[in-house]
């Protein structure tokens, strides 16, 4: 991606296309940080395909070609645990190792 490397003067704008923006993902048009709007999760939709691009707002014309990027978000155990049967009851001595 395009820098601006004369800060001050707003010359450039930074733009997002592709699967979720503007809903899910944001840029901001001066620095071309992106951020998601929400919290992701990988059993809605593994993956998202952006792209990104600088535009130069004197002749609206792009400064570099469009950046393709993608984000895989990673799957979390969100699921609340269940039993099936119960209740359940166990003991554990005093000072038993772990994993015994």
């Amino acid at each position: 991606m395009h820098t601006d490397l004369d800060k001050g003067d707003s010359v450039v704008k930074y733009t997002l296309s592709g699967d979720g923006a503007g809903s899910i993902f944001t840029i901001d048009q001066t620095t071309g940080d992106i951020h998601a709007l929400r919290s992701l999760d990988r059993e809605e939709k593994p993956y998202y395909t952006l792209r990104a691009q600088v535009v130069d707002l004197s002749s609206n014309r792009p400064l570099e070609p469009e950046s393709e990027f993608v984000i895989k978000v990673q799957d979390i155990n969100d699921n609340e645990p269940k039993f099936l049967e119960g209740p359940y009851r166990a003991s554990v001595p005093e000072m038993s190792p772990v994993g015994k």
